[in-house]
């Protein structure tokens, strides 16, 4: 990628490096960990404010090598970086280090995220429309951004940080940046051509062109002030021992209601025995390695892979499937219940570790639904006094609702949901067995259900 750097910017970033150096893999949305950090490639620096006040900061585009060393150029990461000859209590989370050398030498620098002022000195630039060395702040001229909004920083650990303006607006700025188109603006600008309510239409977003490729950095949309997400929602009633089947059931619908929008605003596809090979390819494949990481797996690994089998024996038979774009990475988390009651669906990135391209292909829609089907059976789990029917219960449900819209009950399929709960579960086991193994028995219960030819 070709730099745009200043000789002095890169004097600046050359002085943060060691700081940089231990900061980062510290951070709960550096992809990195536990491989050492061996450099960094400034891709732009861009600053700010004008510099010699009490407050410099800077926009920073950063390559980040790692051992061992591969083809791969190296993660890009996006940071805003403030330097202040000293933090005040409430930034000792953001501190980054004590610059001792060049131009920031004897000056403090931190996450200037966490910092309301240069929090602001972002959403003024998104209204203005601001043009700022190689950052395009954009916004749609249909919708209004107040000034002088108050910003906070939100608290929740995630892959992305976020930003709360006065409870009107939430940004969110992408951590680990790739070039191309960001589903998490693509759909939403999509859905809101489509005047679905169920996603929040975007209302501005920071763009980057470097080496002609575009980056997108960063989408202010509406906060749902006062929403809980659901996944706090349904660990709230069961601790209470509520039934949760009606919010499932209007989750269901929502769901459906952002399909069948999304299948009108962009193409769809028919899959075939073609089309279907490489996606059961992936899915064997995934096992297959899963297997290998996790020895727990091996006892089921033949039960699982009938689940892949069945669903390419349908298609070698003729049968077909719709695929169209979908969420990606839905679960109970990715959702936010209004004071209304009314749901709505949030962050359409997918998942982080798929590259940008598979993100945005057609998939069946079932891809979301057992997505969705896992998380009911994880809250559950969770929850040390669920009832035993309790995950069951929501996901017939979560399907009843939406068959209510779409017309179809994905367990009227269950071949094509077998496989891909069985694709989602398989991932799962994987995750937990290297981050969480705490929590390893929750996907091997389904593995367990899933493994056999008829699950239910």
């Amino acid at each position: 990628m070709t730099e745009a750097v200043t000789p002095s910017a890169s004097t600046t970033l050359d002085s943060l490096a060691p700081l940089l150096r231990g900061w980062l893999p510290r951070q709960r949305w550096f992809a990195g960990k536990g491989r050492p950090v061996t450099g960094f490639t400034p891709v732009a620096v861009t600053q700010l404010l004008p510099r010699g006040g009490r407050l410099d900061l800077f926009h920073v585009l950063l390559r980040v090598h790692q051992q061992p060393e591969s083809a791969h150029p190296g993660d890009c990461y996006q940071l805003l970086i403030g330097a202040r000859e000293a933090l005040p209590p409430r930034l000792a989370p953001a501190l980054i280090g004590h610059v001792t050398r060049g131009p920031l030498a004897g000056r403090t620098v931190y996450d200037a995220l966490y910092d309301r002022r240069p929090a602001e000195v972002l959403l003024e630039a998104l209204r203005t429309r601001a043009h700022i060395g190689g950052l395009r702040f954009e916004r749609d001229p249909r919708q209004e951004i107040r000034p002088h909004l108050v910003a906070r920083m939100l608290a929740a650990e995630q892959s992305n940080s976020s930003v709360v303006y006065g409870d009107t607006f939430i940004l969110k700025l992408f951590r680990r940046v790739v070039p191309g188109v960001n589903p998490d603006l693509e759909l939403p600008q999509a859905l809101a051509r489509e005047g679905c309510p169920r996603v929040p239409a975007p209302t501005a977003w920071l763009r980057a062109e470097l080496d002609e490729q575009p980056y997108v950095l960063a989408v202010l949309q509406p906060f749902v002030s006062g929403a809980a997400d659901g996944w706090e929602l349904a660990l709230r009633e069961l601790a209470k021992g509520e039934d949760f089947t009606a919010e499932a059931r209007a989750l269901g619908r929502a769901t459906a209601e952002v399909h069948t929008a999304l299948a009108r605003a962009l193409p769809t596809v028919t899959l075939g025995p073609a089309q279907l090979g490489p996606l059961v390819d992936g899915m064997t494949e995934r096992l297959a390695a899963a297997v290998q990481a996790v020895p727990a797996l091996l006892p089921y690994e033949r039960g699982l892979r009938s689940a892949y089998t069945a669903l390419a024996e349908l298609a070698a038979g003729g049968r077909t499937w719709t695929a169209q774009r979908v969420h990606g990475d839905l679960h109970l988390g990715q959702c936010l219940r209004a004071p209304s009651g009314d749901w709505s669906l949030i962050d359409f990135e997918g998942e982080p570790a798929r590259p940008p391209a598979e993100r945005r292909l057609p998939q069946p829609t079932v891809r979301d639904i057992a997505g969705m089907l896992r998380s009911f059976d994880y809250a559950a789990c969770s929850a040390s006094s669920a009832p035993a029917r309790w995950a069951h219960d929501c996901r017939a449900a979560y399907c009843s609702g939406y068959a209510e819209v779409s017309g179809r009950d994905p367990r009227t399929d269950p071949v094509l949901l077998r496989a891909f709960e069985t694709d989602k579960a398989v991932y799962e086991v994987v995750y937990e067995a290297r981050h969480r193994p705490d929590w390893l028995p929750v996907p091997l219960s389904a593995i367990r259900r899933l493994a056999v030819s008829d699950p239910h």
